[in-house]
Formats: C-alpha cells, structure tokens, sequence
C-alpha cells in the first residue's frame, strides 16, 4: 500500500482504528502516512530553510532521526536494525546510533517510498554550512590542501562532548536546526575515495559530519571498535535527513 489517505473501501475497521488513534496522538507534530499498514509520522523539519551563498534553499531535519522514528522503520521490516534505549530515556527522546551507511541507506529508501517525498543525506559542504554557527572556530589549518582537512581536524580540534545525551542538549541554529554540535555524527552523502566521480556503489568510506569531518567505512556502526578511515574516531553515529527546497 502506498502512502495515501486511507479509506474503509481499501482497510477494515481493525485496520483503521490504529491508524486513527496514533493519528490523534500525533496531530500537534505534523502529517502522517499509512504505508504498508505502518502509521509513519512525517520527519519534523526546522522551522526555516538553510539558504546558501549561491540562493538555493534546504530544508533540514530539525532534530536527528530518533529510536522511536527508527523503530519504525524496523516494525516495517525497512531496516534491519531494532534499536534500545537506556532504562531511564525514552526513545521519541534520543538519536539513532550505531548506524552504518548501509542502516542509513535503507532508512532513506523507505521513508522516502512511506511519505513520497525525495529526502537524502546532506552533501559535506551543506553540513559544515548549515553547522558553521554552533561549532566552536577552529585555528588555521595545518594543511591548505582541501584533500587534508580532515588531518587538519585530526591534529587541532579537541575531543569533547562524548556521551550520548537527548535531543535538544546542544545548541539550535537560527534556522531552529537542533544538536549539529553534539555527540552525534551524521552521516553525509560524500565518499571519501580520492576521486569525486566514484560511484556510490563503489565507495569503501563516507564522510560524517560533527565535532570535526571524519571519514568512516560504509559497514561500520560503532567508529569505536570498527575504525575510522581518517581523523580521530566519532563518538557515535547517526544521520538527519535534508530535502531540497523548491522555489515557492
């Protein structure tokens, strides 16, 4: 079943009134879509678009994707994954970690097919932009080469903010983007290879976004014990969804 309204000629009674009953539980955060008989809330973007240098405008994702969000997509058999959370936090609560970009990937195949809309990764130089006036300003790189930036981060930036914490402990942009500076990387839509025409299909690492640009191969879930491709290892990992905003 596709993401459309649904109506008693299409489900039963005992189908609806889930449906019916999450939706009045959502109302006050936004729209929802039926997909494959699983209630799916639309994603909750920040109140205004990111505007770049060159006028174009991106919506984002105001908070990270959640375990709640997450769960979802794992109850419709999307995801592989079934995330936890601490005894004392609830899920609507804290980030999904432990991603690798393979988890990632199949989040974004089935939100977009759930809602109908065209969400994806943030590109690194939109991530480092709509970051830029939460993260703390660094000194002059050591390398000017843009191919060593990330041994720039490596060597100067501090290594902070490590434990995992709820939505909304970190700072807000003005466009109301919340946690870009927390403790959480998030993945970007960029592989690091060496050669920026190489296909997706065939990319061993992608570069996430957080304390500092790091690479991290595309299997790897907890950068801890898998490793990172450059740079000093994130904390955790997870992703925010961005989706490009058309002129009015």
């Amino acid at each position: 079943m596709n993401s459309t309204a649904a109506t008693t000629s299409t489900f039963g009674i005992k189908t609806l009134m889930p449906w019916l009953v999450g939706l009045a539980a959502v109302a006050l955060i936004g729209a929802v879509f039926l997909y494959d008989d699983v209630l799916v809330p639309a994603p909750q973007m920040a109140e205004n678009p990111v505007i770049f240098p060159d006028g174009t405008a991106l919506s984002v994702q105001k908070y990270e994707v959640t375990v709640a969000e997450w769960n979802v997509c794992h109850a419709a058999r999307a995801c592989t994954l079934n995330l936890r959370v601490a005894k004392n936090r609830t899920e609507s609560e804290m980030p999904a970690t432990g991603l690798s970009y393979l988890d990632v990937s199949q989040y974004l195949v089935w939100i977009n097919k759930a809602t109908g809309q065209n969400f994806r990764l943030p590109t690194v130089r939109e991530w480092e932009f709509m970051a830029a006036e939460v993260l703390p300003d660094t000194p002059d790189p050591i390398f000017t080469d843009p191919q060593l930036s990330w041994a720039s981060s490596y060597l100067l930036e501090p290594q902070t903010k490590r434990t995992l914490r709820p939505q909304g402990a970190f700072s807000t942009t003005s466009q109301g983007i919340v946690d870009l500076n927390g403790s959480v990387w998030e993945w970007t839509a960029d592989c690091y290879s060496g050669a920026p025409k190489r296909a997706a299909s065939n990319c061993p690492a992608y570069f996430v976004g957080g304390e500092h640009i790091a690479a991290v191969p595309y299997l790897v879930r907890d950068p801890a014990r898998g490793g990172c491709a450059v740079g000093v290892p994130p904390a955790h990992l997870g992703m925010r969804l961005v989706r490009d905003k058309l002129s009015d």
